[in-house]
């Protein structure tokens, strides 16, 4: 259904059934989006493999709408790209330098 496929902001339910957890983590990947998701279980474990493997860029478990400010904000796929409301914003502004300094006087011993 195009209720299930699209990012419906608004108060919406959608409820479909599912046999197993790969069903279900095929049918929220299904989507064109992945702004956010929720799980919600009683085990712990199966909510953890369930969030790491849908394409959202938040789970929630057990819980729906939380915003909490440091968190980062953003989607997958056609949901957005980057991160809003947090650090890692500026990533997308910065480039990362590793620099190595010795401060052993007699020197490395390799060359």
């Amino acid at each position: 259904m195009r209720v299930a496929q699209e990012e419906i902001f608004g108060p919406v339910l959608v409820v479909m059934s599912f046999e197993d957890d790969d069903e279900v983590i095929e049918l929220a990947n299904e989507s064109e989006y992945g702004l956010a998701g929720a799980v919600w279980t009683q085990d712990i474990n199966r909510a953890l493999n369930i969030a790491r493997a849908i394409k959202t860029g938040r789970v929630w478990v057990n819980t729906y709408h939380e915003l909490p400010a440091h968190a980062p904000f953003g989607g997958y796929k056609k949901s957005g790209i980057g991160r809003e409301t947090h650090k890692m914003v500026l990533d997308s502004y910065t480039e990362k330098k590793n620099i190595i300094i010795s401060l052993n006087e007699s020197g490395p011993g390799l060359f």
